[in-house]
């Protein structure tokens, strides 16, 4: 019988510890599952990523043009345009023109779109659930704090873009 401490933890492949140790590499392997299950997931129920990040934030900071929604979500300008698209087809976002500027639209969440989102708020909770097995609740919530700390020091290290 082989004894636990001669059983490998990276699921048989024998990784070397030196990589094990690594921050970054173990970021990226959670990175890449996480990217999986939460693809995955969603589209189960017909949604991808950019609808929830859309949605999350028109509900919580109100209407907003194109590129201001490109801003908040991280979303390039030229793909938004799209996620936007399949949002309007499926109502739950409407597009009006914006009465200061009338070459822009403002966007804005629909009854159905905020429905829409609290059921991809338990779909994504159910998934983070699955993703975070692990730990404990405790250890949950103290590994998000961490991560939001790293995340936002190098937000604020990074150059801004120039505003145009």
């Amino acid at each position: 019988m082989t004894e636990v401490a001669d059983m490998p933890h990276d699921g048989g492949t024998r990784t070397p510890d030196r990589l094990r140790r690594l921050a970054s590499r173990l970021l990226s392997g959670v990175t890449a599952q996480s990217d999986r299950l939460i693809t995955e997931g969603l589209a189960q129920v017909d949604a991808r990523k950019w609808h929830y990040a859309v949605l999350a934030s028109l509900q919580e900071h109100g209407p907003g043009s194109q590129a201001t929604l490109s801003r908040r979500t991280g979303i390039y300008r030229s793909d938004m345009v799209g996620v936007l698209n399949e949002l309007a087809e499926r109502e739950l976002v409407e597009r009006a023109p914006d009465p200061d500027d009338r070459r822009r639209n403002v966007i804005t969440i629909t009854a159905q779109g905020r429905r829409h989102l609290r059921r991809l708020d338990k779909v994504l909770d159910d998934l983070h659930d699955e993703l975070l097995a692990p730990l404990t609740p405790a250890e949950r919530d103290q590994f998000v704090l961490l991560l939001t700390r790293v995340l936002d020091h190098h937000a604020r290290q990074a150059p801004h873009p120039p505003t145009s």
